[in-house]
């Protein structure tokens, strides 16, 4: 499948670098103005996050986020406006939705490819369906040119591994460490042997995640990572300090995920 996923991250290995990934919760502040403005910041790619009452798999920033998007008013029809509405300025820029299966099972799987096909959007990671559950969403999203982007952790062991990479397109979102969203960062070595390990299973650029915060440890992932993803220190410097601080977190990250020696 070739959509801008594919043709940003062959873009990126041209350049011979590594690509910063953000997150961001639709309808948390003012999310448009944020997701307007993270290309220009920095990101290669967006993740933007699908408020749900219940993401298990979420610490408590984007727990909090997701809570905050749902009391302003946030709903899934909302989510594809935002990246319509992005897509008016920016048609290059990946935009990858994040969230849970209710909403999307709510809507139908069809109907959901086809209004985020419509909106702009190029990837889904859908964190609470496993692959051996996932065909009719895949059959959907794939008929609509969207990739579905499966996760790898640390317990993904060699035959697991072998479903998890197959039919997944886009990119591999490797998870840094067990537990939430926000817990932690991996360590250094063992990232780079389980990127490579990923890498070599599925044929894909590997994004790694969970837990990254700062400068330095994005730098340090990102040395041996094909793209480094951000999620709940950008949720939070959001909530704390609004666009504007969000913007320069986001600039102080990709910067040094930019800047990193491979």
């Amino acid at each position: 499948m070739t959509n801008r996923l594919t043709t940003r991250f062959n873009e990126l290995d041209a350049y011979g670098r590594p690509g910063f990934v953000a997150y961001m919760m639709a309808g948390d502040g003012d999310s448009q103005a944020l997701l307007n403005a993270l290309p220009d910041a920095g990101a290669d790619v967006i993740e933007l996050g699908m408020p749900f009452t219940d993401p298990m798999a979420d610490g408590a920033s984007i727990q909090g986020a997701a809570l905050r998007a749902l009391a302003a008013g946030m709903t899934l029809q909302g989510v594809f406006a935002q990246a319509a509405e992005f897509r008016k300025a920016n048609d290059t820029t990946p935009i990858v939705l994040m969230g849970y299966a209710n909403p999307i099972h709510h809507m139908g799987f069809e109907n959901f490819a086809r209004r985020a096909e419509k909106a702009g959007v190029d990837g889904l990671i859908c964190v609470d369906i496993p692959p051996e559950e996932d065909e009719e969403l895949r059959t959907a999203l794939n008929a609509h040119g969207i990739a579905l982007i499966r996760l790898a952790t640390p317990t993904t062991d060699d035959k697991r591994l072998g479903t998890v990479v197959e039919n997944t397109s886009g990119f591999v979102y490797y998870v840094s460490t067990t537990g939430v969203t926000g817990a932690g960062s991996g360590v250094v070595t063992e990232v780079g042997d389980a990127v490579a390990r990923v890498r070599a299973a599925s044929g894909l650029p590997v994004a790694v995640g969970f837990g990254v915060r700062t400068p330095e440890q994005a730098k340090a992932i990102a040395e041996r990572a094909d793209a480094v993803v951000v999620g709940s220190a950008i949720v939070d410097a959001m909530n704390e300090g609004g666009v504007e601080a969000a913007v320069e977190l986001v600039k102080s990250l990709s910067a040094a995920t930019h800047g990193a020696k491979r």
